[in-house]
């Protein structure tokens, strides 16, 4: 497959959107790893110095700049496969019953992937921006160092309902996408085994819902000052 044909052809572009998938997937699995630290009820102390190692690595930063080009391409060719998909759907058989052979969440990728793309830009909006480029954070000391305070900000953002709400049905968009997006991922970049398979929907099923409840209780606990 030459590299013209990866985003081109239908083949290509699902192997890039495996691919991307599963890098995405390793990104959420270290996210909800550190926004898990607000938990340990010390007043944001493990919370602010994760942050800070994750924004001042240089590593880390440089491969910050690889997993944008990777959503970015994850978005495009989710959306041309999607497009592509509909087309297809243009002429209607005369016998059509999808739900024998598909699940509701497997059709609706392109939706539930719109809708996390709604959400992405509100919570870039809301943490990123402002750590990287606009700043208003406060600052606090840790250590003798003087770093941003993202659990102030965390704190701060989460006592408006609405957004509270707006994250809660994010997280459950994600949570869809994921539960198909985890199996899709490893078939097809080439895992054929049906006992693997099962064992990696299963596990992707768990990892799924896991990850999304941590991520749902975080503004929750924020809102009701649980934490």
């Amino acid at each position: 497959m030459t590299w013209k044909e990866m985003f081109t052809s239908s083949i290509g572009k699902k192997l890039v959107m495996g691919l991307t998938g599963l890098s995405l997937i390793a990104f959420i699995t270290v996210h909800v790893s550190i926004n898990a630290c607000i938990f340990a009820l010390d007043g944001g102390v493990m919370f602010n110095k994760a942050a800070h190692f994750m924004g001042s690595t240089v590593l880390i930063r440089i491969a910050e700049v690889g997993l944008f080009l990777g959503i970015i391409l994850h978005i495009v060719q989710g959306l041309l496969l999607s497009y592509s998909n509909l087309q297809k759907r243009a002429t209607k058989y005369i016998v059509n019953n999808p739900s024998s052979n598909s699940t509701w969440y497997s059709r609706s990728m392109g939706i539930l992937g719109t809708l996390l793309l709604f959400f992405l830009v509100l919570h870039l909006f809301h943490f990123w921006t402002k750590a990287r480029i606009t700043g208003g954070i406060p600052d606090v000391t840790i250590d003798g160092k003087v770093i941003h305070d993202m659990y102030t900000l965390m704190k701060v953002t989460f006592q408006e309902l609405w957004i509270v709400a707006v994250y809660v049905a994010g997280c459950v968009a994600l949570c869809w996408h994921l539960v198909h997006g985890f199996h899709s991922a490893f078939r097809t970049v080439g895992v054929s085994s049906k006992k693997y398979l099962l064992l990696i929907e299963q596990a992707g099923i768990g990892f799924s819902v896991l990850v999304s409840l941590a991520f749902i209780m975080m503004p929750v606990s924020m809102y009701f000052n649980w934490v």
